[in-house]
């Protein structure tokens, strides 16, 4: 499930050629998970949706249940766009930070798992929130020279707040 070998890079110190595309699939791969934060926190809905391949599958339950709460699992490029920001849209402001990413490709796919901190605050009163510290279990897809999340599960270690007055 998460990425948990012992080492960062598989090509060989040798082979320049490899380092370097290993490194650069690296960097965009983890550029789909930064799309993902800062399309949702700037309300950009063309960067966001950039994150995801078409038929992605966004899944919060682990999340939702934690708190006693539902969540759908998002099917679609669409449709994770539509209810993630629409369900925020002029209600709730964001701001994400992703750290401690481990990356393993496997050719055009790949698994990334990170830790991401999102904060969540009513518009109108900042002082109703939700922080929550997840962690992101990640399959990505090669699109040409960038990477797209497939499917993305999302599981809370602990939460601050009230999410029910969020979500």
């Amino acid at each position: 499930m998460f990425v948990t070998t012992a080492h960062a890079l598989t090509a060989p110190a040798a082979d320049t050629a490899a380092v370097v595309r290993e490194l650069r699939d690296r960097a965009e791969i983890t550029d789909a998970l930064h799309r993902f934060a800062l399309g949702q926190d700037l309300r950009d809905r063309e960067l966001f949706a950039s994150s995801f391949a078409e038929d992605a599958e966004l899944d919060f339950q682990p999340t939702a249940e934690k708190w006693g709460g539902q969540a759908p699992l998002m099917v679609g490029r669409d449709f994770i766009v539509d209810t993630i920001l629409g369900g925020f849209e002029g209600r709730v402001d964001t701001s994400h930070q992703v750290t401690n990413p481990r990356i393993a490709i496997d050719g055009d796919t790949a698994r990334l798992t990170a830790m991401v901190e999102a904060q969540h605050l009513l518009t109108g009163n900042h002082e109703v929130f939700a922080l929550l510290k997840n962690r992101y279990d990640v399959e990505l897809v090669r699109e040409g020279e960038r990477w797209l999340m497939r499917q993305v599960r999302i599981e809370n270690i602990w939460i601050s707040g009230d999410p029910k007055a969020i979500f």
